[in-house]
């Protein structure tokens, strides 16, 4: 399996987590957007400067080969589904402790 459909298969299931097992709709919610474009741009410089350092390398036989600040585009799916699952579990917790 490549690095590609890991990142793909991460977001389908970030997606599916939030929508349908936690029930916390952060993608539809604007305040996830927003916290999330706040966020990349975090992303892309942490990303720039391990894969530019080499601290960090992919196979070019695992990736797309696009490159986005030096890093493999599929870091932002991988990331993506990251930052989603986290915020859906903080939402879903938060919710829970509050209903105790």
């Amino acid at each position: 399996m490549t690095y590609t459909q890991i990142a793909f298969i991460a977001v389908f299931i970030a997606a599916f987590i939030d929508l349908e097992v936690l029930r916390t709709k952060l993608l539809k919610r604007k305040v996830f957007w927003t916290s999330y474009a706040i966020i990349v741009p975090f992303q892309l410089l942490t990303n720039w400067w391990l894969t530019s350092k080499e601290i960090v390398m992919y196979s070019e036989d695992a990736i797309l080969g696009i490159r986005i600040a030096s890093a493999p585009a599929e870091d932002l799916f991988f990331g993506f589904a990251l930052i989603l699952s986290v915020m859906a579990t903080w939402v879903y917790l938060g919710r829970k402790a509050h209903k105790n």
